[in-house]
């Protein structure tokens, strides 16, 4: 009788076992852990195996062909998940599939080789991108001018533009920050890698590296940059041959023509932005929307990403996936952008609600992709210099830090049907 029940019991547990194929990974609310989420997502295409991205379906979900090791690492890592049969797997293909469907399906194929563009020595703030990479256990290498000048940049798939000042200016601390140690010996630091590069100015320096990383994306490259890298990095190419730094940053005047001689063809994103030309004031133009000019406080400061077609715009669609579509707004250095600063070719994807400020834009450069993200730190709304890093363990469904991970999966996508 005993020998019965067990055979039956068996019995019953074989089709599961046997049409057990693949699996599903929500992406919506129900989601314990998005951001590790990501990470698994990265690692199991680096293990070989492709996973379907499944665009504006259940938040963007992930699915992929079932794996006793992928299982055992959605265990280790606290990530939601369900075994679904080879048919169910082909249901949710074929609903996705539907044209009058907004969603569509993404195959990632190979991992992306990541690079972080910051100092190698220790800076008194931290960096999201960095946060959410170490927090999602997604590998990455940092790398700084001379990488980028020593031709190093093709060997990445994607790279990210840590909180820099591209002009110069020493992120334009000189007022509150001179007598500052660190401060000090980041200015000595970056002098003397213009030496050794051969500049006699750290703006030349910056420039070359701009124009480096220019060229990078121009050939193919995928860009993020976030909060003062995003404005910075357009006005030293809009600057190239003008000096607009203060006598305070490189020992002589700027020229008092600077604005005049601007060339804003040459940016990614902006166009007809003023500069700042006091070395006292922390802020390098009109881009970057100032705290009074926003009217916002952390009670109502939130931003909305816009949806796209799935089936015809498929990279902002990958971009903007997420299981919020308002979130909540955060500062930075460089908080948002002006919108009538824009190019008109370039996509807004994110916007501040209640203000003509965007938040999040992406375009496309040569055969590259570039995408700005303004503010510092999603979770952590005004973060200043020297406070404690973010613990992203308080955070493991932040919708901020998703839009960075959308990106670093970008680069992997490739749009192929899977087979049904």
């Amino acid at each position: 009788m005993i020998s019965k029940i067990i055979v039956t019991a068996l019995f019953c547990l074989f089709p599961a076992i046997l049409y057990a194929n693949s699996l599903f990974i929500p992406m919506d609310e129900t989601q314990t852990n998005h951001l590790k989420a990501y990470g698994i997502a990265y690692w199991v295409i680096d293990q070989g195996v492709e996973v379907d991205w499944l665009l504006n379906y259940k938040g963007g979900s992930f699915m992929m062909d079932y794996h006793q090791k992928i299982e055992n690492e959605l265990i280790i890592r606290g990530v939601r998940y369900l075994v679904i049969s080879d048919a169910e797997a082909n249901s949710i293909l074929k609903e996705i599939a539907n044209p009058a469907s907004n969603t569509d399906v993404m195959k990632l194929e190979k991992a992306p080789k990541i690079a972080v563009y910051s100092p190698k020595t220790a800076q008194p703030w931290d960096d999201a991108v960095t946060l959410v990479l170490t927090y999602a256990e997604i590998p990455y290498d940092v790398i700084f001018d001379d990488e980028v000048l020593y031709d190093e940049l093709p060997k990445y798939d994607w790279l990210h533009l840590h909180h820099e000042d591209f002009t110069g200016q020493f992120g334009k601390f000189e007022q509150s920050y001179a007598n500052y140690p660190w401060y000090r010996k980041q200015k000595m630091e970056f002098k003397e890698s213009a030496r050794k590069h051969g500049f006699s100015k750290v703006s030349q320096l910056k420039l070359a590296v701009v124009k480096k990383i220019k060229a990078y994306v121009g050939s193919g490259g995928f860009l993020f940059a976030m909060c003062s890298a995003t404005d910075t990095y357009d006005i030293a190419l809009s600057a190239e041959g003008v000096d607009i730094v203060a006598s305070v940053y490189d020992g002589d005047p700027p020229d008092q023509d600077a604005q005049k001689r601007l060339d804003y063809s040459r940016t990614f994103a902006f166009r007809d932005f003023k500069l700042k030309m006091n070395p006292y004031e922390y802020e390098y133009s009109n881009i970057d929307n100032q705290p009074a000019e926003r009217g916002l406080t952390q009670n109502n400061d939130y931003f909305t990403l816009f949806q796209f077609s799935a089936k015809w715009d498929p990279i902002p669609t990958m971009l903007t996936q997420n299981h919020e579509q308002i979130l909540k707004g955060f500062m930075g250095q460089t908080t948002g952008f002006k919108k009538e600063l824009i190019k008109p070719d370039v996509v807004i994807m994110g916007e501040t609600n209640g203000i003509d400020e965007a938040k999040y834009i992406h375009g496309i450069f040569g055969k590259g992709f570039w995408t700005f993200y303004g503010g510092h730190d999603p979770e952590d709304y005004q973060h200043r210099v020297g406070e404690e890093p973010t613990d992203l363990n308080l955070h493991p469904n932040s919708a901020g830090y998703r839009l960075i991970l959308n990106n670093v999966l970008f680069p992997a996508a490739k749009k192929k049907k899977r087979k049904t």
